[in-house]
């Protein structure tokens, strides 16, 4: 006569694996019935109108840019590091549609920082090689800057002074590029640091969604 904890042992993998075949069913269920990640549109209360100047001293609205869509990037000239690499994770972005897809997109700087960041110094730092072809940089009283940094929901801020050179300050601010549609509504966001190849394919799919004209 068999002993009972022998059938134990024989019967406890097979348990084990009907047990594991039904929760990968399961699971498999969970992820399916699932609702997919949804893209972000221009429904969100991020951006609007705004009046500034930009580097070469013109007058200019949102309307301005209608037709093509805005790559706004919120920063500053002084900054040492995270505004130049972000501008640089556009470029490098924009370098991978074809001119005919980049001639679709308008980047743009406004400045966190318009103490500093005159008509005259933008008009030279918009024209680094390592930036977007085309690059706008605007600028404007402390008024208009507010206003515009209130509708992108940006926070930017003077950092603390160290005790040094009163003109040598840092602004805190947020870091993220936003994707504004030919009308100017909100369509994406890109965080710091984003991947340049992930950029280019979220911009191409916008240019796919989007008929031209």
């Amino acid at each position: 006569m068999q002993r009972p904890w022998i059938w134990i042992l024989v019967a406890a993998p097979m348990v084990l694996m009907i047990s594991f075949f039904f929760l990968m069913l399961s699971e498999t269920g969970d992820r399916e019935s699932r609702p997919a990640a949804v893209r972000v549109s221009g429904d969100a209360l991020i951006g609007g109108p705004f009046s500034l100047v930009d580097h070469t001293g013109r007058n200019v609205t949102d309307a301005d840019y209608r037709g093509r869509a805005m790559l706004i990037y919120f920063g500053y000239s002084y900054c040492p590091d995270v505004c130049p690499f972000s501008l640089q994770i556009v470029n490098a972005a924009m370098n991978l549609l074809t001119e005919e897809e980049q001639a679709r997109f308008q980047p743009i700087l406004i400045t966190v920082d318009p103490d500093r960041d005159t008509v005259e110094h933008l008009a030279t730092y918009v024209t680094s090689p390592a930036f977007p072809n085309g690059l706008v940089g605007l600028t404007g009283s402390h008024e208009q800057i507010d206003a515009v940094i209130a509708a992108y929901r940006v926070v930017a801020m003077r950092a603390p002074d160290d005790g040094g050179d009163p003109d040598a300050y840092l602004m805190d601010h947020s870091s993220f590029t936003y994707l504004m549609n030919e009308i100017g509504q909100f369509e994406d966001v890109f965080s710091h640091g984003s991947n340049p190849a992930d950029m280019a394919d979220r911009l191409r799919a916008y240019l796919e969604n989007t008929p031209e004209g």
